[in-house]
């Protein structure tokens, strides 16, 4: 059975890439491919984007859920807020790859999406999600006795920051000791003039050129340092994650689920 997926976004790096990974799969079907309103993308013939010049469609700027099984999104917070509305009152499930929520729009967005199956991710390559896993376990090892501080790098494009990616490893290593990220976390340091934290979480950031995304998090303590790092040399492996997960939760109940349910590491 074919799984006919839309997906938000056609405007941007990501919603391209993923509209690729849809179109290169034996069994998904591009059905959907929306940009913002007003977008140049608007009316472009969608096989000139994904290079299939079997993919029949147009990019549209209005998301039609008539004929679509799973919605995947790559947008902004405020549109990721309308498109899972629009999901939930369709009763169609959603992966979201949009990042840079607010605490109170995460929250805005749990709330809608009670009544669908979805799927939320700061990062939908393995290679991250096993990281994460890694960056738990030596956490409980070495986290009480190490500074630790996360680098991450994007391309200049990139608007939020730190990058979701980074801001899930800090939780990963936060919970793994017992704290909240939010109590740990250290973003600016400009502003004073004193030796660092003990037990603070440092995060510092790079915007330039087309950096696809790296993440690095440092555990330094006397007389060594652990460095756990993952680089992307393309998108694919976010993109071929997301299509992954929109299978895996095409036809779960509704609720919440991670890249750990969709790899098998819960």
């Amino acid at each position: 059975m074919t799984l006919r997926i839309a997906v938000t976004g056609a405007s941007g790096r990501m919603g391209q890439a993923v509209a690729r990974a849809v179109t290169a799969e034996p069994n998904t079907e591009l059905v959907n491919f929306v940009a913002r309103p007003g977008s140049h993308f608007v009316g472009t013939a969608a096989a000139s984007i994904v290079g299939d010049e079997n993919c029949p469609i147009t990019v549209s700027e209005v998301l039609d859920l008539d004929a679509v099984d799973v919605v995947i999104d790559f947008t902004l917070p405020e549109s990721s807020l309308v498109n899972a509305r629009a999901c939930a009152e369709a009763g169609v499930p959603i992966v979201i790859g949009t990042t840079g929520f607010s605490e109170a729009e995460q929250g805005d967005l749990a709330s809608i999406l009670t009544s669908v199956a979805r799927c939320q991710a700061a990062n939908f390559s393995t290679g991250v999600n096993l990281a994460y896993r890694l960056l738990s376990l030596a956490a409980q090892v070495v986290g009480a006795d190490s500074d630790i501080e996360i680098h991450e790098a994007h391309h200049k494009h990139k608007i939020d920051a730190p990058s979701g990616t980074a801001l899930a490893m800090g939780h990963a290593v936060a919970d793994a000791m017992g704290h909240s990220l939010q109590d740990l976390a250290r973003y600016d340091r400009s502003a004073t003039r004193e030796a660092r934290e003990p037990g603070s979480i440092g995060f510092s950031v790079t915007r330039a050129g087309d950096i696809v995304g790296e993440h690095m998090v440092l555990f330094s303590s006397e007389g060594e340092r652990l460095e756990i790092t993952h680089k992307a040399s393309s998108r694919n492996a976010f993109a071929s994650g997301a299509v992954r997960a929109a299978t895996f939760i095409a036809d779960k109940p509704a609720g919440a689920y991670t890249m750990a349910d969709v790899l098998g590491l819960s």
